[in-house]
């Protein structure tokens, strides 16, 4: 089983790189994004919770991500090839708690691999893809406070994980084939 945490500031192409590897390696996936926005969808108490948050460019605290996490991760069932964690571990308290969660059902993450963008470029995808998209989050005053709680509360998890000795840099400019074979070398020696 490789679970695999996919890393790196918004816009860095997570859930780019993700859809590739799932179709690839036949892998499961959760974008606590994705999850999250699902719920605020639903009108769930848990949505209106997050959308607090996201709205002021926050993290959800990690016991509400964490219990989430649980949920998705045991739907998969058994016998799944691995799993995508995008968008989660974001602090070093939520990667501890993964660690845990899934030292519990006896498994663990086999890499984490980084997508390393300049800010500029982050900022010039996330503005693009909010204009293609219309997501309310990706404008230039929301794109600035979520920057800045990555280099704060997220980047210092590139050391923790290389610490663990899962830690994996990938260059995340250029063509989307060359990282993603970047990202393919890195799982295939796993």
């Amino acid at each position: 089983m490789k679970n695999i945490v996919i890393f790196g500031a918004p816009g860095s192409g997570k859930g780019t790189q993700s859809d590739l590897l799932i179709e690839h390696y036949g892998l499961e996936h959760i974008s606590t994004g994705d999850v999250l926005r699902n719920e605020i969808k639903k009108g769930t108490e848990l949505g209106k919770t997050a959308q607090g948050f996201i709205d002021n460019g926050q993290l959800i605290p990690d016991d509400l991500m964490v219990s989430i996490l649980a949920k998705v991760y045991d739907s998969f069932g058994h016998e799944h090839k691995g799993v995508i964690f995008d968008g989660f571990p974001r602090t070093i308290p939520q990667a501890e708690a993964l660690k845990h969660m899934l030292d519990e059902r006896g498994d663990k993450v086999a890499a984490m691999i980084e997508l390393a963008v300049p800010e500029d470029e982050l900022m010039q995808r996330l503005i693009k893809r909010g204009q293609a998209s219309g997501r309310a989050d990706d404008n230039e005053e929301t794109i600035k406070k979520r920057l800045v709680v990555y280099h704060s509360q997220t980047q210092p998890l590139i050391e923790w994980y290389k610490q663990e000795g899962l830690h994996h840099h990938i260059n995340g400019l250029g063509t989307l084939e060359r990282i993603f074979s970047d990202i393919c070398a890195v799982i295939d020696r796993l």
